[in-house]
């Protein structure tokens, strides 16, 4: 396939711009690598102007965050009509919101730790006291639009609570407390092929003191990532299908991957989805995908491969209909 000029959209101006960095970058070498013309594009520096100019054929988006996983750059796209790779708008704005995807999986009958919503406010003190009650403890306070653990904090006792709060709010205006599920913690990266959402082999995580924030994330060579996950073939199986499923209760497309818990009896839960995994070199698509026989340079070119708009502007400007 010609891809012609293709541009990989990085950076950003996120709290995981330093992430996006770094997938880019290597995102960008893979398809060089393979002869494909393609060109870096840092969106925190060059504005909406500045990438028509560029005149891409179809755009690798490897930004994380706000910005660029939430649907912003992808209905710029949509409205310049430049294929990109992964979700569309609305999916990416759904699933960027933890609180909105957990309330949409919720009505779809899909296992997800039970949560409660945080806003500044005169109820706001009550419900610091009175949510270790409600979900039990530890519980875990978090920041729904942000992703990579940034501004997460685990609660083990009531004192704790406001000063998780305070730090969860300094990254969003509402703030998700969520029940801690105590268990194996998995990740399942879903590919859409010809049309039809595939799970890769999942991976099981184990972190140093079952603490996988960004230094173990991003940093460190201590956590451990076992592909295949050791499960047993059904369990397997159930997660690769409930991440499927997660992935089109959403209307996700291209590529995404699931985060979940296990609990210590096999049931799974889903935590969130990220419809812009990372694709740095401690990062867990790739792994799963040479897992599954494909090479770095294969998963991108798949993915790539796969750019698309996605909300009929074209066609409806055409005469067609949306």
């Amino acid at each position: 396939m010609q891809f012609g000029k293709v541009g990989v959209l990085y950076g950003g101006v996120s709290a995981e711009r330093e992430v996006s960095l770094k997938s880019g970058a290597m995102v960008l070498e893979a398809l060089r690598r393979r002869g494909i013309d393609a060109h870096g594009f840092d969106t925190g520096f060059g504005s909406l102007a500045d990438l028509v100019a560029q005149q891409f054929d179809r755009v690798f988006i490897a930004l994380h965050g706000r910005g660029g996983e939430d649907g912003t750059i992808q209905g710029a796209l949509e409205m310049i009509g430049v294929p990109y790779t992964g979700s569309g708008v609305m999916a990416s704005a759904i699933a960027m919101d933890k609180i909105f995807t957990k309330r949409l999986w919720t009505t779809h009958g899909l296992p997800t730790p039970r949560w409660v919503e945080l806003r500044p406010g005169p109820k706001l003190r009550e419900q610091l006291r009175t949510v270790p009650d409600e979900l039990g403890l530890p519980v875990f306070v978090k920041p729904p639009h942000e992703g990579s653990t940034i501004g997460v904090s685990k609660v083990k006792g009531y004192s704790q609570m406001s000063e998780a709060f305070d730090l969860a709010a300094k990254y969003d205006d509402v703030v998700l407390a969520e029940e801690f599920i105590e268990g194996a913690e998995l990740t399942c990266a879903v590919i859409e092929r010809q049309g039809k959402a595939v799970a890769l082999p999942t991976i099981r995580i184990v972190a140093p003191g079952g603490n996988y924030d960004y230094e173990h994330k991003y940093h460190s060579n201590e956590t451990q990532y076992l592909c295949p996950a050791g499960l047993p073939e059904a369990v397997e199986q159930e997660v690769r299908e409930l991440s499927v499923r997660a992935f089109e209760s959403i209307g996700c497309s291209g590529w995404a991957r699931a985060d979940l818990m296990l609990t210590k009896d096999n049931t799974p839960y889903l935590l969130e989805i990220n419809t812009s995994p990372g694709m740095t070199d401690h990062s867990l698509v790739p792994m799963a995908a040479r897992a599954s026989g494909l090479s770095y340079e294969d998963l991108v070119v798949e993915i790539l491969a796969g750019a698309s708009l996605k909300a009929g502007i074209e066609r409806a400007a055409t005469g067609g209909t949306a």
